[in-house]
């Protein structure tokens, strides 16, 4: 049976990928991101692609009457993909720095969750995409001070929802990711070869997406096989 998915930060990387391993799967798909051009340009059936900016309000409403106009107010999987990663060293970074990284990172995850739950049914499976450093413990790396932390925020926030929803659903777990070979990561560090590329990675987070939530509630798992 077909899915309704929606996908933030689907213009490049692993949300681009997700976009197009759900629709082979025939699944419909709500595509999020400020650039709507490059899902558009792909003409999958069953895919929307909607431009949309976490740190606006407004657009927030896009996504609610699409939800209740195109799809019966019916929500299966959300994903928060969508991340902005800062490598500067804390001592140069500015509150402004900090506020670009929490509004998308921290801010537009829980925005976009509060918007779309009124639409899950208890079955419905919220899955948010963390990293290694924000796991307490894990190894760290200097210059990723706001992006880590933000990191670390959306762990704690998926546990707290998990608990405030465990009677009703749905279900919320976090996946702690590792390097991956993307374009925000290229950008970040130019000289870096990570040992996972964007579209394996998608294929296990939409696996994961699927069927993650008859096993696990409130839940983070690290998923990595290196150590960043």
């Amino acid at each position: 049976m077909s899915k309704n998915v929606i996908i933030t930060g689907t213009s490049r990387g692993i949300g681009f990928e997700l976009v197009k391993l759900f629709a082979s799967l025939g699944h419909n798909v709500l595509a999020l991101s400020r650039n709507a051009k490059p899902v558009n340009a792909l003409n999958l059936d069953h895919v929307k692609s909607l431009g949309c900016d976490l740190c606006a309000i407004k657009d927030y409403n896009k996504v609610d009457a699409f939800i209740s106009k195109q799809w019966k107010n019916h929500v299966d999987i959300l994903i928060n993909n969508a991340g902005t990663l800062l490598n500067k060293p804390f001592a140069e970074t500015t509150i402004k720095d900090f506020e670009q990284v929490y509004k998308t990172n921290v801010f537009g995850v829980s925005e976009m969750t509060r918007v779309v739950l009124p639409f899950m049914r208890h079955d419905g499976h919220v899955v948010t995409i963390s990293s290694m450093g924000g796991i307490q413990g894990s190894v760290k790396f200097p210059g990723l001070a706001a992006y880590s932390s933000s990191k670390g925020a959306v762990i704690t926030l998926t546990e707290l929802l998990a608990e405030e929803y465990k009677e009703t659903g749905p279900q919320f777990n976090v996946l702690a990711i590792g390097a991956v070979q993307t374009e925000m990561l290229k950008e970040a560090f130019p000289d870096y070869q990570a040992p996972t590329t964007a579209l394996e990675m998608a294929t296990y987070i939409k696996d994961f997406a699927l069927t993650g939530n008859t096993y696990y509630n409130g839940k983070v798992l690290q998923v990595s096989n290196s150590t960043p």
